[in-house]
Parts: C-alpha cells; sequence; structure tokens
C-alpha cells in the first residue's frame, strides 16, 4: 500500500511539473502573436478553474466521514452558510475581500503543497525538509508574483477593474520581496540538496515570471495544488485507500477526483444562476463570478483541511 501511495505521489508531482512547464511554453507564442488579446488567456484559464474546483468538495468525505445524515445535513449547511458571507464579503468589498483572499490563499497553498512534500518523506524514510521555507516561497510566488506584473492590470481588467491597482502603489516592493523569498527558499533547498524541491520553485518562479498572471495562476491552481491536494486525499479517503491496498494509483486517484465532480457541476451552475440573478453579464462576467466562489470555497476548505495539512508535517494542533 505505501508503494502505491508513493508512486501516485510521484506521479502527480510529475505531471504537475510537466503542466506548467505546458503553461508557460504555450504562453510565449500566444503572448507573441496574440499580445492584447485576452480571450485565450480567459479560456485557458477558465479550463484550469474548472479541473481544480473538484479537490475542494471531498473535505466533508475525509474530515466527517462518519457524521449521521443529520449532523453531516448540519455540517454542509455550515459549510454552506460561511461560503455564502464569503461571496457577499467579496461582493461587498471588491479590493479588500480580494487582498484578503490572495494572503490566505498564498499561506493555503504554501502549506498544502508543503504537506505533499512531507507525505512523500514519510513513505521514502527521508527527513531534513526545510518545511516552513519551503511553504512561504510555494506558495507566495505563484500567488503575489503575477498580480504585480506588468500585465496584471489588463488581467484584473479582465477580471473586475476594480482590482486593478488592489496593491495600493506597492507592487515594486512585493515583487521584490516575493522574489527575495524564492530564490532564499531554493538557496536553503540547494544547501540541504533538496533538488526536487529546487526544481518545484524554479518552475513555480518561471511560470509566474513568463506567463500572462490569469494563466500562472489558473494553472498553478488547477494543474498544480489540486492535483497534489487529490494525491493526499487518496491517503485520506476510503475508497481510495482500497485501490492503494489493490495497488491501483489511477483508481485511487479517480475515486477522490470522481468525489468532488458533483460539486464541479453544482458550482458551475451555481455561478450561472448567481449572475444572471443578481444582473451580471454573461458570459462576460462568468471569470469573476467563478473566481468569487472559488475563493469563498477556500474560507472553509482551508480552515477544515488544516488538521490534515499540519499532520502531514508533524505538528500538532
Amino acid at each position: 500500500m505505501l508503494q502505491s501511495e508513493l508512486k501516485l505521489l510521484v506521479q502527480l508531482r510529475t505531471i504537475s511539473r510537466y503542466s506548467i512547464l505546458f503553461g508557460t511554453f504555450i504562453s510565449i507564442p500566444l503572448g507573441f502573436f496574440f499580445p492584447s488579446e485576452i480571450l485565450w488567456q480567459v479560456v485557458l484559464a477558465l479550463v484550469a478553474l474548472a479541473i481544480g474546483t473538484p479537490h475542494g468538495a471531498v473535505d466533508h468525505l475525509v474530515t466527517v466521514p462518519r457524521f449521521k445524515l443529520a449532523r453531516m445535513t448540519l455540517f454542509i449547511a455550515g459549510y454552506l452558510a460561511v461560503t455564502g458571507l464569503a461571496i457577499w464579503f467579496l461582493f461587498a468589498n471588491n479590493v479588500l475581500g480580494f487582498q484578503l483572499i490572495v494572503l490566505i490563499s498564498a499561506i493555503h497553498f504554501g502549506i498544502g503543497d508543503a504537506s505533499f512534500i512531507s507525505e512523500m518523506d514519510k513513505r521514502k524514510a527521508v527527513s531534513g525538509f526545510p518545511r516552513i521555507s519551503y511553504a512561504l516561497a510555494a506558495g507566495f510566488t505563484p500567488v503575489f508574483l503575477p498580480l504585480v506584473s506588468s500585465e496584471s492590470s489588463q488581467a484584473l481588467q479582465a477580471v473586475n477593474g476594480n482590482l486593478v491597482g488592489w496593491a495600493a502603489g506597492f507592487e515594486a516592493q512585493i515583487f521584490w520581496a516575493v522574489l527575495t523569498l524564492n530564490l532564499v527558499a531554493m538557496s536553503v533547498m540547494a544547501l540541504r540538496r533538496r533538488w526536487s524541491e529546487v526544481l518545484d520553485l524554479l518552475l513555480l518562479l518561471a511560470i509566474s515570471l513568463i506567463a500572462p498572471p490569469l494563466v500562472a495562476f489558473a494553472f498553478y491552481f488547477g494543474l498544480w495544488h489540486a492535483l497534489r491536494h487529490t494525491g493526499r486525499l487518496t491517503l485520506e479517503l476510503e475508497s481510495s485507500r482500497r485501490a492503494h491496498e489493490l495497488g491501483d494509483t489511477r483508481a485511487s486517484f479517480f475515486r477522490a477526483f470522481n468525489a468532488g465532480l458533483p460539486a464541479l457541476a453544482l458550482v458551475l451552475v451555481f455561478t450561472a444562476a448567481l449572475g444572471y440573478f443578481t444582473g451580471f453579464t454573461l458570459p462576460a462576467d462568468y471569470l469573476w463570478l467563478l473566481l468569487v466562489v472559488i475563493w469563498a470555497l477556500t474560507v472553509p476548505h482551508m480552515a477544515l483541511t488544516a488538521r490534515l495539512d499540519f499532520r502531514a508535517m508533524g505538528v500538532k494542533l
């Protein structure tokens, strides 16, 4: 079982790396031939975001799997209530809500990625992983660097014009601080001979600096963070664990991924309904609405996965 688990985690790490490479390199010719065209960026972003959305919909199955119907109903109602409040806050306070989501997302993503590597280390009987420096760099690089690039204004305008200037004139300071954080973390990893982590941080830095902001973030979210998180879910979800016992990594992954597909359908339909009933223009505003819903879902999702994340890194809560 441990061999199956490690095999899947290694496979997902490889796939996520190739996905980031693809997003980085496809952006070069598209950006050259269509420098002022935002449509291709929106299409790539929507596809990547849709692929990544199901990973957060299995929280109740791994954190509270034995709840009876009444308690599970209350749990889901509370989960949706927190999401609803977050959606309201983001609509009522576009800039402040965006700033808060950016910060907590960077923290959540970094901790999640560090937890993924910690799970691999356990199965390899390897120690000495500098978790904090890696988590900070792995989370802040793909979130903040695209948002302070020279192309961020165009991307933010396509999402919601109110978000342009979200950094209040501190774009340069944020850029150099996060770049330095990434380079320092890579140096720490190199000193520890953690070459795989050096490669990870280098790839995240590359897509953050080369790809348009929409593409960079969406590919990171849907094809890096979500894939790795789903891999970790297979270690907890009972049906996936049974597949691991049989050595079937493919079945293990898709049982975790498929468990979230109904939620993906609900998110897409709910987003369209939200736009219709609140007077937004569809499909022009669909990306903004979808991002708001995904960001809002991140709030309860982050709280629920915190225990699993810290446990993976050997930290008791």
